[in-house]
């Protein structure tokens, strides 16, 4: 079963220590809105409040499990009713063995919820045997006993990205080095060994986005040379990217004050992706904060 643009109301649930926290997070970085700890009672009303936000709510996750107490006791009754008038859900379970579910514990010295006070194996084996009738419902099993974040990562993925959600979102950053490397980047590419307008007094006042130093940047063959190699570069890495399930992507491009030589190529990353279809954004960093800048605000 595949979950498609209707198909988006998934209810997480599973043993404690499964993974339902780790696997959450990553449906967040697709988009899901997640609610951790939601009273079964409570559901269907939630999902008729989706239903009726008009498109704004349509991708969601509800976390429901044990630390409900006395309120679990009522999830099968909802799931039940829920089925009877064909209101439509996805139920994943997260699963694992006694084994790794009472290892992780005692690496985390947290106590089970359902043995606060007594050994962990005991809590355990209450939860799974309550657990029991909900996991027969369950659209999809994850085991996570063996699993690595990474693979249960793209299990998530494979079950639950939307187009949406699939998609990479690309932010092109210009920045200065004098100012500092920003810290989320996850490609840096130093351009300060590109001709620098900053020495020819027509073009010191103006940035990399102007027509002229835009133009006189581009006239090397060390720029047209360069150009060739990082978009090569990029085209081989967006599509690595996106197979291994990052959501995110920042290509941060410095020179000396994040005014010309950065601004220019960033903004060639910028153009050419967008022509491309991808979803991306370009910022400017640095440009504000130059001494030389009295015509910028104009230009950009």
């Amino acid at each position: 079963m595949d979950i498609d643009e209707k198909m988006n109301f998934i209810i997480v649930t599973g043993m404690s220590g499964a993974g339902k926290t780790q696997a959450c997070r990553y449906m967040e970085d697709m988009g899901y809105f997640v609610i951790d700890n939601l009273p079964p009672v409570f559901i269907p009303k939630f999902a008729e409040l989706c239903r009726h936000s008009g498109g704004h709510v349509n991708k969601v996750v509800l976390v429901v499990d044990t630390r409900s107490r006395e309120f679990f006791d009522t999830f099968i009754h909802v799931l039940e009713d829920m089925d009877r008038d064909n209101q439509p859900y996805v139920m994943l379970f997260m699963d694992a063995s006694d084994a790794a579910i009472i290892r992780r514990y005692k690496e985390t010295r947290r106590r089970h919820p359902m043995a606060p006070s007594s050994r962990i194996s005991e809590g355990v084996a209450k939860e799974r045997e309550r657990l029991a009738p909900i996991r027969n419902k369950a659209t999809y099993i994850i085991d996570t006993s063996e699993l690595k974040k990474i693979e249960l990562k793209d299990k998530i993925l494979q079950i639950f990205a939307t187009k949406a959600g699939e998609k990479l979102n690309i932010n092109v950053m210009s920045f200065g080095f004098k100012f500092g490397m920003p810290l989320d980047a996850d490609l840096v590419f130093d351009v300060r060994f590109l001709p620098n307008p900053f020495y020819v007094e027509s073009m010191r006042h103006k940035s990399g986005a102007v027509p002229e130093v835009a133009k006189y940047i581009e006239q090397w063959p060390v720029t047209k040379e360069f150009e060739q190699h990082l978009d090569g570069m990029i085209d081989f890495l967006i599509p690595q990217y996106e197979k291994e399930g990052k959501m995110q992507l920042v290509i941060a491009v410095g020179c000396t004050g994040g005014m010309h030589r950065s601004v220019f190529i960033a903004k060639h990353i910028f153009d050419r992706l967008k022509d491309m279809g991808h979803q991306v954004k370009l910022e400017h960093r640095d440009l504000m904060k130059n001494d030389v800048w009295e015509h910028v605000r104009e230009e950009i």
